[in-house]
């Protein structure tokens, strides 16, 4: 690779002019600027932005690691940290461990390695050897999407709970009595969280439920279960999911079956991603304010790298029902 002795060597200048140019090109002759600039672009010389981050001794970089990046809330979670970062100068490097733990291991260990100022956490799990390890190597870091087991780091979340709850309450509402839940991988406390306020919301009614577990929390993983409650007798009047692109795969098994909806079969998603809105059907969903998550944990991270002497702070904002087409009809 060209260094910066190359450039100063084929300019006829010092190591120090060609820093200049680089980092303070104000304070050079305008002559001398245009030779070294011109050489530059010969030689392809690029400035070696980790080297001179290390001897300042903080980096410019913030990390990014979330559950699943096919999913369009991670990617607004991501939109709304990028705003954040990018405010105070920083850039992010975003990476997907498709739920898998391995692959998270190798991510969080790439960013300690790499140094970076922080990292936005969306963990497949808060506990576990990987997640201990990169602890000990003292990157700060902040849960998205997730609330800390321990007030060891701060958190940035969606009462999930409460999310379920309003799902199983307007189903109620809106006269269902046998509903189904389909569920994804229940590893990820997102998923039991939503089941257990869906559950509180059905006690003491006469609603029977059925559990579903998913694969994924994907298209196709919803279309398979969406192929599975249609097999089931006597079939749910309603389908509540973890998430909106199971919802939309459920709608299309539905659709594809001849199945009504709403008036066989009402269904609600979570998330409230945009195509929830826009789906043959629009989907009823609750909503979680995707981009505030990003950016609140982002400045939060920002805070507390900027202070160490800063508290570590537990937020938890409170989702919203937005009730569409899926579910309209009173049965």
């Amino acid at each position: 690779m060209v260094g910066i002795k190359d450039v100063a060597k084929r300019a006829g200048v010092s190591i120090g002019t060609v820093s200049n140019v680089v980092n303070r090109p104000h304070v050079v002759a305008t002559a001398t600027r245009n030779r070294v600039l011109s050489v530059i672009e010969e030689l392809g010389y690029v400035r070696d932005e980790s080297a001179r981050q290390l001897r300042a001794g903080r980096s410019r970089i913030m990390g990014l690691l979330v559950l699943d990046l096919g999913n369009p809330f991670f990617v607004d979670v991501a939109r709304g940290a990028e705003q954040a970062a990018h405010a105070e100068g920083l850039n992010i490097i975003t990476c997907n461990s498709g739920q898998r733990s391995d692959l998270e291991a190798s991510y969080l260990a790439m960013f300690a390695e790499q140094r970076v100022r922080g990292v936005l956490l969306s963990p497949v799990a808060t506990s576990g050897e990987a997640l201990r390890a990169f602890r000990r190597s003292g990157t700060p870091y902040v849960f998205v999407d997730r609330k800390a087991p321990t007030t060891e780091a701060s958190s940035v979340a969606v009462d999930d709970i409460a999310g379920g709850a309003l799902a199983g309450r307007h189903l109620l509402e809106t006269g269902h009595r046998r509903i189904a839940f389909v569920n994804g991988p229940a590893i990820l406390a997102q998923c039991r969280d939503r089941e257990q306020g869906l559950r509180t919301a059905l006690s003491g009614s006469t609603a029977e439920l059925t559990i579903l577990e998913a694969i994924g929390l994907d298209v196709s993983s919803g279309r398979d279960a969406g192929a599975r409650l249609l097999g089931t007798s006597p079939r749910p009047t309603a389908v509540f999911c973890a998430n909106d692109l199971l919802a939309l795969g459920v709608l299309q098994a539905m659709v594809g079956a001849g199945v009504r909806i709403p008036e066989e079969m009402a269904i609600v998603g979570y998330d409230d991603i945009e195509f929830a809105g826009a789906a043959a059907v629009p989907l009823t969903s609750v909503r979680q304010p995707a981009q505030r998550l990003g950016r609140t944990a982002a400045e939060l991270l920002l805070t507390e790298t900027a202070d160490t002497t800063a508290e570590h702070q537990a937020v938890v904002f409170t989702p919203e029902l937005v009730v569409r087409e899926s579910t309209r009809v009173r049965r």
